[in-house]
Formats: structure tokens, sequence, C-alpha cells
């Protein structure tokens, strides 16, 4: 028998069918749906057929914008809990930089993994953390009352005034390991020469840190710092789902809280998308705008 000649495969060929897959994946669950904006223009009812629905017109988008005070404390909460988030990104930047200089191998992977951990904790075990530690009988109250101190009346997951701090000190706990890994890898790119030169110059840990490994990572901070910019109505759902009480309603509802809340809650389904596509739409103007930026501040935009 005659030996089978081998299948030659390009390299391309292998790298598109690894992609192929996540590809799939990104237009089934990222383009497919926007199929569904056709809702946004029409009176569609739960439980009808798309064809049965009439054409309507902008009537939803002028929904949005008569709703003057319901929009306006949404997007409040929205913008005040991002930039609350922009305000925290320098964060994972000096912890790496702070992890970089551990010289002990087995204490620097100790901390990397403890930190790392909270990332792969769903939001509904935090809240479970959060409530035995910060309700109102949780630990720590209970212990300001064994010692004698002030006790909060409804514990800090119940404190409409420190809700946006409380939520934001969360999300930075639960992702500043995993946004360390970034800015790891990025101090791992930096050559190594340039720090045996400093040193032969004299200089210090302090002034290699300031004007080696700032100035190398600047340009991979600034990029996910403009790409949060674009993203700062997005500031998720399940975080404030899962915290979502009446005493801190006012505060924790957020843009994407409140599309689940008008879609599902109230049924009321293509003003629920309307507002998710001017959410979307402000989005791409956003990115468009801080790419601009990016090519007058860098030189080089990010696409």
């Amino acid at each position: 028998m005659k030996k089978l000649k081998s299948i030659k495969i390009s390299t391309g060929t292998k790298l598109f069918c690894i992609a192929l897959p996540f590809i799939v994946f990104t237009f089934a669950f990222s383009y497919v749906p926007l199929f569904g904006w056709f809702y946004a223009l029409s009176d569609y009812k739960m439980g009808m057929l798309w064809y049965d629905a009439s054409y309507i017109g902008f009537t939803h988008f002028e929904k949005f914008f008569r709703h003057n005070a319901e929009v306006i404390r949404v997007l409040r909460n929205t913008m005040a809990l991002s930039g609350l988030w922009l305000l925290t990104t320098p964060l994972p930047v000096l912890f790496a930089i702070l992890l970089n200089e551990v010289r002990v191998k087995r204490y620097k992977s100790l901390v990397q993994t403890i930190t790392t951990l909270p990332n792969f904790i769903s939001w509904i075990i935090v809240f479970g953390m959060a409530f035995a530690l910060f309700s109102m009988n949780g630990l720590i109250n209970t212990i300001f009352g064994q010692l004698g101190l002030p006790r909060s009346t409804t514990g800090i997951i119940g404190d409409k005034d420190n809700v946006w701090a409380f939520q934001t000190a969360l999300a930075v706990w639960k992702s500043l390991g995993w946004n360390t890994i970034i800015y790891l890898a990025a101090i791992s790119g930096i050559d190594p020469q340039l720090y045996e030169a400093a040193k032969v110059d004299g200089a210090s840990r302090s002034r290699c840190i300031w004007h080696i490994t700032i100035p190398g990572i600047f340009n991979t901070y600034f990029v996910l710092f403009i790409l949060a910019i674009s993203n700062i109505l997005n500031t998720g759902f399940e975080q404030y789902f899962v915290f979502y009480n009446p005493l801190v309603a006012n505060k924790i509802e957020v843009l994407d809280f409140y599309v689940y809340r008008v879609g599902i809650k109230l049924g009321d389904y293509p003003f629920s998308i309307a507002v998710g596509m001017m959410k979307s739409l402000i989005g791409i103007s956003l990115l468009f705008i801080v790419n601009q930026a990016s090519k007058k501040v860098r030189g080089d935009p990010i696409f």
C-alpha cells in the first residue's frame, strides 16, 4: 500500500481554525442580537410575533427624552460610579510596580494568587460575604456594639450616602489582581538592559521606577484608560442587581439595571431596547472621540 501523503496546512489556516469558534461566538452574541433593534421602532408587546408588531417610528426615543427626571437620575448614578472607577485606574499600575519590586518569588506568587482569586468569585458570593460583614446585624456592626461604638442603623449595604464609595471599593477589590496582570506583562516587556545601564550610572530603585518602569507602561495604561472612558456608560449589571435594595435604590440604579427593570419587570420591551440603543450609540461616539484623543496625545490611534 502506498503511504498516504501528509496534508500540509498553512500557519494562517491553523490560526483561523483556532479563532473560528471565537468568531462564531462573537457574531452570535454580539451581532445577531442587533436585529432586535427593530423592536425599538415598533409597538411590540411580550408574547407577540415579531411580524405582528406595527412600526411607530421614534416614539420610544422621544419617550426617553421626555422622562427627564428618571433618566437624569439613572445617568447621574452611572456617571458617578464610572467616574469613581476611572479615579481608581492607577491602583493596578501602582500595585503591579510594587509587586514587580518584590525579590522573593514565592511571596510574590502568593500575593498575586490571593489578589487574583476575587476576580473568579461571582457577585452573588461577594454579596453574601458583604452581607455577613457589613449588614445591620453583620460582624462589623456587632463588634462596634460590643466595643460601645456607635452602630449603623442600616449597615453600609443600606447606607445611601456611602453606596457609591462602597460599590467602587468592592469593584476594586474584585478586579485589582486581574488588572495587575496586564501591567506586569507590560513591565516584563521593558528591555532589561535599560535597568542595567541605569544601575551602572548609580540610579536607585525609585529612580529606575520613575524613569524606566512608569514610562515603559504608560502607553498600556493610556490605551486602557481611554477605552474605559469610551465604556463609561457600561457600568455592568450583576453587581448592582445583587446589591439592589429599597434603601439604596435611588443611588444604585445604573443604566444597565434601568434597562432590565423597564424591559423585564415593567414589560416595556421596545422602550428598554431604545434605551440600550442610545447607550450603544453614545458609547460608539465616545470610542471615536477617544481614538482621536489618542492620536493627538500618543501620535497613534487605537484602531
